[in-house]
């Protein structure tokens, strides 16, 4: 090969590494950009001459191969992805309880002393700071009660976001953590649409219903949170279902609550209380009679309160009892 041509060569060379940093890809025989990766093959081809344009591409993917989740965690080598809901976001070390080695052997009884030290000294400078014991402890408080409600991981990440937000813009001075922290779990499940009362709220924190309201009240307003009211016919199918009422009952107490509130009688009126009332209605008219205190034990409601919003609901449907 003469001079010339390997000049040539290296400027061929030159200007394919740089079409292709640049991201352009064309076919050199028939100048198509119709270009298709086979993957179990490791090439580039042109898909309308065939021409292999490039080959021994690199596959970013594994190695390994899984078949079912369960597999694919065994082989997986990265961590959990990061969460809101721990004070460091998930990206801390953990040095495990047991005291064996990388084989399973136990340790020496001077090596089990060491990493004991070592657990503590890691517990200690995982929090730096008052802030980040504040979090520590106001997390695993939203963790604790959203467990005891039962809602999904989704309300606990908004409840946890919602609660960073107050501690940056200093909401948490003069209040309680616990406070704070079971009003944003509060606006969190409103904000998801998980219907839960104060009351359900308020039995599973440390704190009264009152400080609650009052403290969601402040930290909804400070952190401009948009929420919508709470439609009582979120309320319904967990009451039935709580009541082992039938889906004719759900369905005529979602009749009733939309034909009510069109005509005005839900404003002002808690949605439970409405709810409830709509329940105990659909009940006697669908003959699965429930008693009025059967209905205000599983709404956390009083008596009062259904055989009020009983009387208007029926008088407004032109129903007569």
């Amino acid at each position: 090969m003469t001079r010339a041509s390997r000049q040539r060569e290296r400027e061929r060379e030159f200007t394919t590494e740089q079409d292709e940093d640049e991201g352009v890809r064309e076919c050199s025989e028939c100048g198509s950009d119709n270009l298709v990766k086979s993957s179990d093959r490791g090439e580039l081809i042109c898909d309308d001459c065939g021409l292999v344009v490039e080959e021994g591409t690199i596959d970013p993917g594994p190695e390994w191969r899984a078949f079912n989740h369960q597999e694919r965690q065994q082989k997986s080598r990265v961590g959990a992805p990061t969460t809101q809901t721990m004070h460091d976001k998930g990206l801390t070390t953990t040095i495990d309880w047991k005291d064996k080695d990388a084989y399973g052997r136990s340790i020496s009884s001077k090596k089990r002393s060491q990493m004991h030290r070592l657990r503590k000294w890691q517990e200690r400078i995982r929090t730096k700071d008052a802030g980040e014991r504040n979090l520590q402890f106001a997390l695993s408080e939203i963790d604790r009660m959203a467990s005891a409600l039962g809602v999904p991981r989704s309300v606990r990440e908004v409840a946890s976001v919602i609660y960073r937000r107050a501690l940056k813009d200093d909401l948490i001075r003069g209040r309680s953590i616990e406070g704070v922290a079971t009003s944003a779990l509060y606006a969190a499940c409103r904000k998801e649409g998980i219907p839960r009362s104060l009351e359900e709220i308020s039995d599973v924190s440390r704190v009264e219903r009152k400080e609650i309201g009052r403290t969601y009240r402040y930290i909804s307003q400070e952190l401009g949170l948009e929420m919508e009211p709470v439609d009582p016919k979120k309320y319904v199918p967990r009451f039935c279902s709580e009541l082992q009422l039938s889906e004719e009952v759900q369905s005529k107490a979602n009749e009733i609550i939309e034909t009510t509130a069109e005509k005005g009688l839900l404003s002002g009126k808690s949605p439970t209380g409405y709810a409830a009332a709509a329940i105990y209605a659909a009940s006697l008219l669908c003959n699965e009679k429930k008693t009025q205190r059967e209905v205000a034990d599983v709404a956390q409601v009083t008596e009062v309160t259904i055989r009020n919003r009983y009387q208007e609901q029926i008088e407004a449907m032109g129903i007569h009892s």
